[in-house]
């Protein structure tokens, strides 16, 4: 599956709002686009923006739905950081690093569409830690799951 790419489709309810978001803010590159969605490139993969009536209710907390990329660079994974900030897009959580000092040592910052969909960004210290790491049973930040 080497020659596959990620497709993903989500709700928005601002045409205009989203592509400043995700062409000017997060420099995704416009594909076709229709009076019902627009399709964007995000780091080679596809993303389709499906239009709905009413604004997607806001999630308490992280989980259990957001998307992504994990980044091969922390330099990478810097200047989208610094281009986020540079560029005003909503962080739902700032750059931060979870499980410090551990083989699954992480830096990551989650942003905030116009249609409040969260997207989250991460570089792992350790590359294995990416499908590996089976040792460690944690997943994600306990304190962000609603009870």
């Amino acid at each position: 599956m080497s020659k596959s790419l990620f497709h993903l489709a989500f709700p928005i309810h601002d045409f205009e709002a989203t592509l400043r978001f995700y062409v000017d803010g997060l420099g995704c590159a416009v594909g076709r686009r229709s009076k019902h969605a627009i399709t964007l490139g995000l780091a080679g993969h596809q993303l389709v923006a499906h239009l709905v009536a009413e604004q997607p209710s806001k999630q308490q907390g992280i989980y259990p739905r957001h998307f992504g990329l994990v980044f091969l660079s922390q330099q990478d994974w810097q200047a989208l950081a610094d281009r986020a900030k540079a560029k005003g897009l909503s962080f739902y959580q700032q750059p931060r690093v979870r499980f410090s000092g551990t083989r699954i040592e992480h830096r990551t910052f989650f942003l905030e569409d116009p249609s409040r969909n969260l997207i989250e960004f991460k570089h792992y210290t350790h590359e294995s830690a990416i499908f590996g790491e089976q040792d460690f049973g944690e997943v994600g930040d306990a304190s962000e799951y609603s009870e």
